[in-house]
């Protein structure tokens, strides 16, 4: 999976590990079977980097893990600091312990589930793509209530008790059928299974215990960052409804601005050039933009319809390093449609020349 030969040493499985785990992270690669693909790799590196659990794959292959938990498997291994450094912000991600492993392997959370995860995109010019850095953003969510200090009550009363269910949440009905007991257990109607109930609501936030607030927060934008990447912001999502429990993530998705000069294409970009027909026949010089100025550009003679000719590191920077694109500038043929007398007589000699024997 990893590539490597069978010798290979640890620098060797951790290369491999780096440039793949970059290739098909969820967040970069939007193609449907990335997951699995990034799963299978980290699964991989967890047992060749391992001298034990390699052995006892070399011996029985994947029958010689049987029975391994995900704990046992991915245990002791920091993601985080095998990916840190490598021209990717990998703090967005969490890689750590929890967040975006613990949902691949099923590893549990320990404590109150999170609160749900928060999601935007931005949008970026091509300059904050190929130098990277800083986007301020406004992002609406729930804060507690400072009126009430997230109680939901009015300031001065406290919330009690629900007397429905008892403080549980829940309501239990129980009923016997031909001698089996049967218990069903939903959730409390009169308390929404919150188990406490409000008197006089906090007029603040009519008794929910949050406000809507702006918060502005600043995004790290990496070098060559890919269209529709997400960046993930730890803690910044939806406070959890778990008592106690932290909140979720901010996920913010990336997108390029188009550029009228260019489309991009990963970290390549293309134009199209018009040419007429005597430039495609004869060649000529042409002045074509760049990100970093105009260049002249040869097209040579006897070019063809949708010809490409590639400017060599004229396009963005490599997402995760590694150079830059390329600029392909795809020919486009202009035949035209209406002709002056003149162009109109030349074009028929042209075709009379080719018409007789040994023409062109």
């Amino acid at each position: 999976m990893l590539g490597v030969a069978r010798d290979a040493d640890a620098k060797a499985i951790r290369d491999a590990f780096r440039t793949l785990a970059l290739k098909y992270h969820p967040d970069r690669n939007k193609e449907p079977d990335a997951e699995a693909r990034f799963k299978e790799i980290a699964e991989a590196y967890a047992v060749l980097s391992d001298p034990k659990k390699r052995a006892d794959y070399d011996a029985g292959g994947f029958a010689g893990l049987s029975g391994m938990s995900s704990e046992d498997l991915f245990g002791g291994i920091n993601f985080d600091d095998l990916l840190r450094g490598s021209g990717f912000d990998f703090g967005h991600f969490d890689f750590g312990g929890g967040g975006l492993f613990d949902g691949f392997f099923g590893r549990r959370r320990r404590g109150p589930a999170p609160g749900r995860d928060i999601e935007l995109d931005i949008v970026v010019p091509l300059s904050r793509v190929i130098s990277g850095g800083e986007e301020t953003i406004d992002v609406p969510r729930p804060a507690r209530c400072g009126a009430c200090e997230g109680s939901g009550a009015k300031q001065g009363t406290q919330q009690r008790e629900c007397a429905t269910c008892k403080g549980s949440g829940s309501e239990v009905k129980q009923r016997s059928e031909g001698g089996v007991s049967i218990r069903h257990i939903s959730t409390c109607a009169a308390c929404s299974g919150r188990g406490r109930t409000i008197d006089e609501p906090c007029p603040e936030c009519a008794g929910s215990g949050s406000v809507q607030k702006q918060e502005r927060l600043t995004v790290k934008v990496p070098i060559g960052v890919d269209d529709a990447t997400v960046l993930r912001i730890p803690g910044h999502g939806m406070p959890s409804e778990a008592q106690g429990g932290p909140p979720g993530d901010l996920r913010v998705t990336v997108f390029s601005t188009p550029d009228p000069r260019f489309k991009r294409a990963g970290a390549d970009l293309w134009r199209a050039e018009h040419i007429s027909i005597p430039e495609a026949v004869l060649g000529t010089q042409r002045e074509v933009p760049t990100l970093d100025g105009n260049v002249e550009v040869r097209i040579p003679a006897g070019s063809e319809p949708d010809s490409v000719l590639r400017l060599r590191g004229k396009g963005l920077p490599r997402f995760g390093g590694g150079g830059h694109g390329d600029l392909l500038v795809r020919l486009l043929l202009d035949i035209p449609s209406q002709f002056t007398a003149e162009e109109r007589k030349l074009y028929q000699r042209l075709l009379e020349l080719q018409a007789k024997p040994g023409g062109a």
